[in-house]
């Protein structure tokens, strides 16, 4: 090799680097993993530059601060979707209603797949976004759904703006399902599959859902009050860390709403974390109680899923913040605990895979465990939307479109 050679196959560290013209953009995809697996409030502006290999003055050149990385990162994620869906739209301006929802679903369906590291933070993370911030996430899931409905009331005329508005929420939820879990399936399977999935909820009749049965008695439903401070702190902390997320959430506030001062809860849980891992393993041992009491009651697997959905949706709907905080706030546990609840939760999962299994012996356990997440993400994104009301034709409803999507 000659001198020239060398020169030029070996940089020269005295150059001034160049930036890439696209950084801003790549922060921003990077903080969006970051605060997608960790949690916003787990990552600091440090660890989001250590990623990217620069410092952190550097990434301040581009971002104020961590929350306007935040901002960035998170309506990205959504206006990416409202991006790509609009566009689908707009390549075929004649198609017929049929058509443009079967481009809007590929669309979705395919900038999800490719974004999925990143979709926990729309989903989960988004509550701590600054009022007027939060504000314009809802107008582009506002936008979506009305993306979905106009051509499904089209192509399906009969049904009501309320049926419209469930199976419109319920196909993004399907679509979005692949975000809140890791389960391993190649793309093109895991876009077939959730293709077949998201038409059969697109076709499905609401107008046909039979009320649901009652499985587990509704703790709002009126009778005598708890009265045990332990329990009190455990439901009020349930409903704050829905509502404000765990580390927004403080022992004073908790204790405040369960009626004793600070120092009274550090009599019953040494930590905010102690707290919210007990409440984690109080949600765990209800969901264990509904699915031993649903696969207890008859041998027939089909019969056996229908009453499991039926206490799911139950439990889902009588406390919606249980359900959210299980799944949403696991990252925040010690690492002890995660663990052993992450078992909790796998296990869990596989009671659903394996009763779906044997319903259905032709479908492979991998797609199995994709369809069981699509449809138990069903009851919060779509129980918003029919605001959890639990009377029996709504948790019908809810039933249906959980049943459609497992058989799909």
């Amino acid at each position: 090799m000659t001198q020239s050679t060398r020169s030029r196959s070996v940089p020269d560290p005295s150059a001034p680097r160049k930036r890439p013209k696209n950084r801003k953009a790549q922060i921003a995809l990077v903080a969006a993993e970051a605060f997608s697996e960790r949690g916003y409030h787990a990552v600091g502006v440090d660890d989001i530059a250590a990623r990217l290999g620069i410092s952190g003055p550097a990434l301040y050149r581009h971002f104020p601060n961590k929350y306007a990385l935040f901002v960035q990162a998170a309506l990205g994620t959504v206006g990416s979707l409202r991006e790509k869906a609009e566009g689908a739209v707009e390549a075929n301006p004649d198609a017929g209603p049929e058509q443009r929802l079967d481009a809007i679903v590929n669309a979705l369906l395919s900038t999800t797949i490719e974004n999925r590291t990143t979709g926990g933070l729309y989903r989960w993370e988004g509550r701590y976004l600054q009022p007027d911030d939060r504000a314009l996430m809802r107008a582009d899931f506002a936008a979506l759904n009305e993306m979905l409905t106009v051509p499904l009331r089209e192509m399906r005329p009969e049904l009501t703006a309320a049926d419209a508005a469930a199976i419109a929420a319920s196909t993004l939820s399907v679509i979005g399902s692949i975000t809140a879990h890791r389960a391993p399936l190649a793309n093109r399977r895991t876009e077939k599959l959730l293709h077949s999935a998201a038409w059969a909820v697109l076709r499905c009749d609401l107008a046909a859902a039979t009320p649901a049965r009652t499985t587990i008695d509704d703790p709002a439903a009126g009778g005598l009050s708890v009265t045990s401070k332990r329990e009190l702190l455990l439901t009020e902390a349930m409903k704050i860390f829905d509502r404000r997320g765990y580390h927004e959430s403080s022992i004073e506030e908790i204790g405040a709403a369960a009626g004793i001062n600070a120092s009274s809860v550090y009599r019953h849980f040494p930590s905010k974390a102690d707290l919210l891992a007990a409440a984690f393993y109080r949600a765990a041992d209800r969901l264990a109680v509904a699915t031993q009491s649903a696969l207890g009651s008859t041998t027939d697997p089909a019969e056996a899923l229908e009453r499991l959905t039926g206490a799911y949706i139950d439990l889902a709907f009588a406390q919606p913040d249980v359900i959210a905080v299980y799944f949403a706030e696991i990252g925040n546990l010690p690492a002890s605990e995660r663990t052993s609840l992450r078992n909790v939760q796998r296990l869990h999962i596989e009671e659903w895979v394996n009763l779906l299994t044997a319903v259905h012996p032709q479908r492979q356990q991998a797609e199995a465990r994709f369809l069981v997440h699509a449809a138990l993400g069903q009851t919060l994104d779509v129980g918003r939307q029919m605001r959890f009301d639990t009377g029996a034709l709504t948790r019908g409803r809810m039933q249906t479109l959980m049943l459609t999507v497992l058989h799909s």
